[in-house]
């Protein structure tokens, strides 16, 4: 791609839309033209805007850019990443969409819309065929994409590879890393040598999101997929990196050997294409009885791979094993990022 798109980013200063400036740095498709946050960052330059939270300095193609209002004005690019609170996110998006920007969102006012597709590319890149009912419905020449929750990301990755064979209940058990809660997120009071076992919202995501990525579209609406899920989420002293434990029971049990060579051999589109931010392998069986490990493999494959192991029967349900991926590059930026990337090559941008 000779001439790479420009984009924006909404909520340019919290942390997920740091993730956002740090994961496109050297994109080879894409270059950060533009960013926007609340009325109290507009007008400043980003270095003044806000205070890096990230790994390292703060990269010099964003320092001086001037951070805008969230409001779809002349210049801003038609691409448009969204790390915007839940709290204003369903307005401004909307606005933008409206103006005919194609807004990739990591929040979660759309995710579950009848009309918007909940994007995995490896999973369901036939969804993206909702956008003309989607534009037709609500009169925008732009369109809504997004991407799941953060823990969400990590079980359908581990689970659509078994597809096939069925699944009707999951139980999943998540240790949830505190990037997750953005800046400052809980206290030190709080986390430090504890578990704290409560996230607002999040079981609800986790119990109803999976179907909609692993379900059907038509077209003209979505098909859940019929599974029941059951969620226990909890946040735990690690910085990145969730971790679930996932008991499932299938229509009828597949063996061990099935189950591993489904985990082995999974790939989807964005591998088929060579997209940018595909990691080769999307799902990682790990032998090793003690893996994956968030310190120790939450930073390979770019952080867009899943790791799963530890497969063994389960006494109650069929089979049970561990996932574990990162939360705020596969969970967040890096997921509207391959989103992206699905969109610009089919066509879309």
């Amino acid at each position: 791609m000779a001439d790479r798109i420009q984009v924006g980013i909404l909520g340019a200063t919290g942390m997920v839309g740091q993730q956002f400036i740090s994961f496109l740095q050297g994109h080879p498709w894409f270059e950060i033209a533009w960013l926007a946050a609340s009325d109290r960052s507009a007008g400043k330059p980003y270095a003044e805007a806000t205070t890096w939270r990230l790994d390292g300095e703060m990269p010099g193609n964003v320092s001086g850019l001037v951070v805008h209002e969230s409001k779809p004005v002349p210049g801003a690019p038609k691409l448009v990443f969204s790390a915007m609170d839940a709290s204003v996110a369903t307005e401004i998006e909307q606005a933008f969409a409206a103006a005919g920007h194609i807004v990739v969102s990591n929040s979660r006012n759309h995710r579950m819309e009848p009309d918007v597709p909940l994007l995995v590319p490896e999973i369901n890149p036939d969804h993206l065929k909702i956008l003309p009912l989607q534009r037709k419905s609500r009169g925008w020449p732009g369109a809504i994409v997004t991407n799941p929750n953060c823990s969400t990301v990590v079980l359908t990755m581990a689970l659509a590879p078994l597809k096939p064979f069925g699944i009707e209940k999951v139980l999943v058990t998540t240790m949830q890393a505190i990037s997750g809660s953005g800046y400052p997120g809980h206290s030190a009071f709080d986390m430090t040598a504890n578990v704290y076992p409560f996230i607002r919202n999040e079981e609800p995501k986790m119990e109803s999101e999976p179907q909609k990525i692993l379900g059907g579209c038509s077209g003209e609406g979505f098909t859940a997929h019929p599974m029941k899920v059951s969620a226990a989420c909890n946040r735990v002293e690690v910085l990145d990196g969730h971790t679930e434990t996932i008991s499932i029971e299938f229509r009828e049990k597949p063996s061990e050997a099935d189950l591993l060579e489904a985990f082995r051999s999974f790939r989807g589109l964005p591998q088929e294409r060579g997209l940018p931010s595909a990691p080769p392998h999307p799902v990682i069986y790990m032998t090793q009885p003690d893996r994956p490990q968030p310190r120790r493999d939450v930073n390979r494959e770019n952080g867009m791979a899943v790791f799963v192991g530890r497969l063994r029967e389960c006494p109650v349900l069929h089979w049970k094993f561990l996932a574990m991926g990162h939360n705020t590059v596969r969970g967040a930026a890096g997921a509207a990022v391959l989103n992206a990337e699905l969109l610009s090559s089919e066509g879309l941008l």
